[in-house]
């Protein structure tokens, strides 16, 4: 029986000299293909769960493995290497605000490139195409040349998802992709991420508030408390006592999204 393609084993995430646990003991897999989305509330260790997976925070304890490499135990340079195959989407966007689209879509090949070529902005002829059809396809061709803070919210992760394709990654991580954004943008967004998943392949890792956008988009939902794994399965299966388990009692299923 094959490996899963993601192994998250027994991890732990400690902060500000032991007085914050972010994540503790945490364990699933992930398979090849999957849309899995991970809910809780703010605070619950979903940020840093997708930190911890491309050691962007280095965790405590506990182990990670991607096609069958332990990530948990690369150095620096390899790690940079493997991220080539990991993209990145914030919830703040994070580009280069007064770049132009273009300039912040292609820092997505940063890793395949030499430093000091990309520093000047030379990138190859083929990147620059590759860039364009990325940036069509996130309907926002015309825009290349726009600075990006003349974008609007919606836009501008649109300009991540781009920068994100520029990887040609196999595993996406998104970090709470919409939080910023009002409930029609957010499904335009996160419909690029759904296309994404089932057209190109990619393994889609996105933390997300609201659980009807996780019900609508993920093939399978993981829940964390306190750092802690409370629920692993089918959007389905949540119902009303583990809605409250994983939100609170006092919660109410208010779905606007």
């Amino acid at each position: 029986m094959a490996e899963p393609y993601l192994v998250v084993e027994n991890l732990t995430k400690v902060y500000e000299r032991g007085q914050v646990v972010a994540l503790k003991d945490l364990s699933f897999t992930v398979e090849k293909g999957e849309f899995l989305v991970v809910i809780g509330l703010s605070g619950s260790g979903k940020s840093t769960l997708l930190r911890c997976i491309n050691r962007l925070i280095e965790p405590t304890a506990g182990r990670i493995f991607l096609s069958g490499v332990e990530l948990t135990k690369l150095s620096p340079r390899a790690m940079r290497h493997m991220r080539r195959k990991i993209g990145m989407i914030f919830q703040q966007f994070n580009l280069i605000k007064r770049a132009t689209v273009m300039t912040n879509v292609l820092t997505g090949r940063l890793g395949y490139n030499p430093t000091l070529l990309t520093l000047l902005g030379r990138f190859p002829k083929r990147d620059r195409e590759l860039a364009l059809k990325n940036l069509e396809r996130v309907g926002l061709s015309e825009k290349a040349y726009v600075r990006a803070d003349e974008l609007s919210g919606g836009q501008q992760q649109r300009v991540g998802i781009a920068r994100a394709l520029m990887q040609e990654p196999e595993l996406l991580l998104a970090d709470e992709p919409v939080s910023a954004l009002d409930p029609a943008t957010s499904h335009s967004v996160m419909q690029y991420l759904e296309q994404m998943n089932k057209e190109d392949g990619v393994t889609v890792l996105a933390s997300l508030h609201f659980l009807s956008l996780a019900r609508r988009y993920g093939t399978r939902i993981i829940a964390l408390k306190d750092g802690q794994l409370v629920f692993d399965g089918p959007p389905e299966a949540i119902d009303e006592v583990k809605f409250k388990e994983i939100y609170g009692e006092e919660a109410e299923e208010v779905e606007v999204r």
